[in-house]
């Protein structure tokens, strides 16, 4: 008899472990109500002063952070044995791999770029963004990218690499002139800097994921790629009660193997159709250049090129550079497009996360708000320091992938530096075989539809034969 309650229990594991991965975001929990999202007033919040603003603060108020639970920052999300943790294997093996298009993994050139040549460019099987910026999957089941917003001489305004330790004069530029653009957050900055992310909910930007290390996604594993997703998911839902359906991939580096694992995730690419290149002034080119490249993208907004649909473009909160540049050319950006506006909005995206808990004005509601005061340019300055502070450190990416098959780039990225944490307080023990048990019995409540309560995040899957005989047992009752 009992051999057959211990095959019952294995069959409703099974099934449990291939339970939609899309659930995974429900078992994060926030410090944060988003909806009423606040920051301490200390000076790394108010100040306007680099140094003051990237020294380092204890955040345990809002996101308490256990660096036995996340990857290290700046290094590859499986890093600190993140790809053997409970949850993420939970979440991993929910995942039908045999389903997943067979696209073989990318390799790096030497110099950190992509080796395209054995890549066929023409037929362009797997949709390889950076060999030809296609955006429409050409296999079946795949979320398509989003690349440009579809209303008439719009700006899609979205910035990269924050959240930065510095953007408290930039944030409240954009707050001040009602503007909310799309922050593609990098999950190292996030727990690295969480007010910072904090502050972009609280402002009402559309926050999306960035990866977790900022790395060619299509040279990854696939453990590897749904790492660094992941992990970005949690660190912003964590910080800011958030979790975001839409992302976008380092240097733009996407094929249909990458957009697979995201759909799994129900996460959808957000692109650009138009690029500052930003990144590379005063690291590969002179300001100059980059000012006039921001003077042609504007003169775009009058000229008819966008008579028919808007654009999505490039931009960094990566430093005070590509800050200030954004500063001096959105009053001409705002003169010269009926309108700017964030992704979700322009996309007419009124829920852009998994929570239903905020809705985004439709692109029709927005146009109808009350225009900004007028700002000039230049009323807000961020001064750009030759040394950083003793609290961010600069660093040249090692990758680089091609935006074109003729064209490569590099960015600079700002990372903190390691600081001391206080050590976390060790948790009472609990035995295993209570944690299986406990583990079972929810796993069956949840599976029998008795409760609404959620799976477990330590799965049977790691718990095994005691797990399994604790769910036979309680089936014996029942």
């Amino acid at each position: 008899m009992a051999s057959k309650y211990i095959a019952l229990a294995i069959a409703m594991v099974q099934t449990i472990q291939r339970a939609d991965a899309s659930d995974y975001w429900q078992r994060w929990s926030s410090k944060v109500d988003p909806t009423k999202a606040s920051l301490p007033e200390i000076p790394q919040t108010t100040s306007d002063n680099e140094a003051i603003q990237c020294t380092w603060y204890d955040p345990s108020a809002l996101f308490e952070l256990d660096p036995n639970e996340w990857p290290i920052t700046w290094e590859l999300a499986t890093s600190n044995g993140m790809d053997k943790s409970a949850e993420f294997l939970a979440v991993y093996n929910s995942i039908d791999w045999a389903a997943m298009p067979s696209i073989p993994i990318r390799r790096a050139t030497p110099n950190g770029g992509l080796d395209m040549s054995s890549y066929d460019q023409h037929a362009d099987p797997d949709c390889w963004w950076s060999a030809t910026t296609c955006t429409s999957p050409k296999h079946a089941g795949i979320n398509p990218d989003i690349y440009r917003c579809p209303e008439p001489e719009t700006w899609g305004l979205s910035f990269d690499d924050g959240p930065n330790c510095s953007h408290n004069a930039f944030y409240d530029y954009l707050l001040h002139n009602k503007l909310t653009a799309s922050m593609f957050y990098i999950g190292s900055n996030v727990i690295s800097w969480p007010y910072g992310a904090i502050r972009g909910v609280r402002d009402g930007h559309h926050l999306a994921s960035h990866t977790w290390s900022h790395t060619l996604m299509t040279t990854l594993t696939n453990k590897e790629i749904l790492a660094e997703l992941f992990y970005t998911q949690k660190a912003i839902k964590t910080v800011t009660g958030v979790t975001p359906r839409y992302w976008r991939p380092a240097f733009g580096d996407i094929d249909d193997r990458v957009r697979w694992i995201a759909t799994q995730l129900d996460m959808t690419a957000i692109i650009w159709d138009l690029d500052t290149d930003d990144w590379a002034a005063g690291v590969t080119e002179p300001a100059s250049v980059i000012k006039e490249t921001y003077r042609k993208l504007i003169k775009m907004g009058t000229d008819g090129t966008f008579a028919k649909h808007g654009n999505i473009v490039l931009q960094h909160e990566i430093n005070n550079t590509t800050m200030q540049l954004a500063l001096d050319h959105l009053p001409q950006i705002q003169a010269n497009y009926r309108h700017v506006t964030n992704i979700a909005t322009c996309m007419n995206i009124t829920y852009p996360y998994m929570e239903t808990s905020i809705k985004f004005p439709s692109f029709a509601e927005a146009i109808k708000a009350p225009p900004p005061p007028a700002t000039t340019s230049g009323t807000t300055v961020l001064k750009t320091t030759s040394k950083l502070t003793a609290a961010t450190t600069t660093k040249k990416h090692p990758k680089t992938a091609k935006k074109h098959p003729k064209t490569a780039r590099k960015k600079q990225h700002i990372m903190t530096t390691t600081l001391q944490r206080p050590t976390a307080t060790p948790t009472t023990a609990v035995t295993p075989k209570a944690v299986a048990l406990a583990a079972a019995t929810e796993e069956w409540v949840a599976a029998s539809g008795t409760s609404g309560a959620l799976l477990s995040s330590t799965t049977t899957t790691t718990l095994g034969l005691e797990a399994l005989l604790g769910l036979a047992t309680l089936l014996m009752y029942f």
